[in-house]
């Protein structure tokens, strides 16, 4: 039999405040309906002084445990995705892990932005198909109000913070992680990008994006990695029970539906209550939709999402 890396279970954390289009538009120059039109975003969540990157990962892992029926201690591996660290150093994946009680496991950080839970889970994958670990903690989780310039409408009203995490599991048998495809583009930095960091700056520095080039690359981009993913796993479009994507913005969710021709009941959108959250946003959709009974076992999902950098992939997953 094939040992595969099986999503046991899934968690989801978002901030206690929950803020509107239409309380936004009371600080920023946006209004609901420009922000709906254009993104089809309603709400975000906004951490609180005391919540961050690590707290809300913690909060999503701990769910996430709770839904594999795992133990905090049996878990081995854990692999954070995040471009808003806590700290610097160390990864924010060892706080993660003191917030479990897990004395000793492999833990460390990803950072491909919203594309790093595909990469972290394409990393997680091949440390348990090999081996190296038995049971992972796949967490993607963001403070992206922390890096937001309020006063650039076109950016601000776009994103939002919160945490995805997956239990995965080695278990011989057909479910499990079938194919995972990663790209990166480095040549189209200018076009997402934050303008800070340690050695550049010594700052954090602020989001930056021009939105209708990445919209063009993400449609593109998307569409054949997803193409490129299932062709891997020997499936086709017509055998997806669901796309789980990276929560953008709706309009590149329609049109890279259109692309691959497929249904858009067949995509997991939740954009509308949560906003872009970067590499959370695969991980929070997925647990959305298993828990209110959308995504069963048994189900071929496609997970895919693009970021700066540029990087894309797509995950083709027996749920």
């Amino acid at each position: 039999m094939t040992r595969r890396s099986v999503i046991a279970g899934t968690g989801s954390a978002l901030p206690a405040r929950r803020v509107s289009n239409a309380e936004l538009a009371e600080t920023v120059d946006t209004s609901d309906d420009w922000i709906v039109e254009r993104t089809g975003i309603r709400f975000r969540h906004i951490a609180g002084p005391e919540e961050t990157t690590g707290t809300l990962a913690a909060d999503a892992s701990k769910a996430a445990l709770a839904s594999a029926g795992i133990a905090a201690e049996d878990i081995d591996l854990i692999v954070l995705a995040t471009a808003t660290p806590d700290q610097t150093f160390p990864a924010t994946a060892t706080r993660v892990q003191t917030a479990l009680g897990i004395d000793d496991c492999t833990a460390f950080d990803v950072a491909a932005v919203c594309s790093g839970f595909l990469y972290a889970l394409q990393v997680a994958d091949s440390m348990i198909v090999a081996g190296a670990a038995n049971r992972a903690l796949v967490i993607g989780a963001e403070t992206f109000s922390r890096i937001l310039d309020w006063e650039d409408r076109t950016t601000c009203v776009l994103f939002g913070d919160g945490a995805g995490a997956v239990v995965l599991e080695a278990r011989e048998g057909e479910a499990g992680v079938l194919a995972t495809r990663l790209h990166a583009d480095g040549r189209h930095n200018q076009l997402l990008y934050v303008d800070g960091g340690p050695s550049t700056t010594g700052t954090v520095g602020k989001l930056r994006m021009k939105g209708r080039e990445v919209f063009r690359h993400a449609v593109v981009n998307l569409a054949a990695v997803m193409g490129e993913a299932l062709e891997a796993a020997g499936l086709s479009a017509d055998d997806v029970d669901w796309v789980v994507p990276h929560q953008a913005n709706a309009r590149i969710l329609d049109a890279t539906a259109r692309k691959l021709d497929l249904a858009n009941e067949k995509v997991i959108v939740t954009v509308d209550q949560h906003a872009n959250t970067s590499a959370a946003s695969v991980p929070l959709a997925l647990d959305t939709a298993v828990r209110d009974g959308r995504i069963k076992r048994g189900d071929l999902l496609v997970l895919e999402a693009m970021g700066g950098g540029f990087t894309w992939g797509a995950s083709i997953v027996r749920f």
